[in-house]
């Protein structure tokens, strides 16, 4: 039985670029430079990728990731007020704690309350905002400048 040419199974091959090169096939000038310029994508993406890792990897954030918790992280140690309100039906209302930032993570902060010597534990969803009595570190490289609130 004699085999019928199907346009889905050619003689070429696939193209990590999205297309199918025929074999012996000269390529555009336009062709090598996109071809060139995706290679050049690829290779700043690994960088920063691997720039990230070692971010990462050395105790800092990458500059993209510029999230709550990442900042409370950022100032572990540092004295702050967390300024919290619970649900309308809760006895508790808006409630501030002051103290030293322990930890942060996705969905909680851990601070320590040097006079008394008590932690807590705190619910990020009720999280309305924080006060540092300085400088806070906003990216892990520098400082942030703004000065802070009287």
């Amino acid at each position: 039985m004699a085999q019928q040419q199907n346009p889905y199974y050619g003689t070429g091959f696939y193209q990590p670029s999205g297309g199918y090169m025929q074999p012996q096939q000269q390529m555009t000038p336009q062709q090598q430079q996109a071809m060139q310029q995706q290679a050049m994508q690829q290779q700043t993406m690994q960088q920063q990728t691997a720039q990230a890792q070692l971010a990462v990897s050395q105790g800092m954030l990458p500059l993209e990731q510029s999230y709550i918790e990442n900042i409370l992280r950022l100032n572990k140690g540092k004295p702050a007020t967390i300024v919290m309100t619970y649900e309308r039906g809760s006895s508790l209302g808006t409630q501030s704690y002051t103290g030293i930032i322990e930890a942060a993570g996705r969905d909680h902060i851990v601070i320590s309350e040097p006079k008394s010597g008590k932690r807590f534990l705190l619910l990020m969803i009720y999280l309305d905002y924080v006060e540092f009595p300085g400088e806070i570190t906003y990216l892990p490289s520098q400082p942030a400048t703004y000065a802070p609130r009287p």
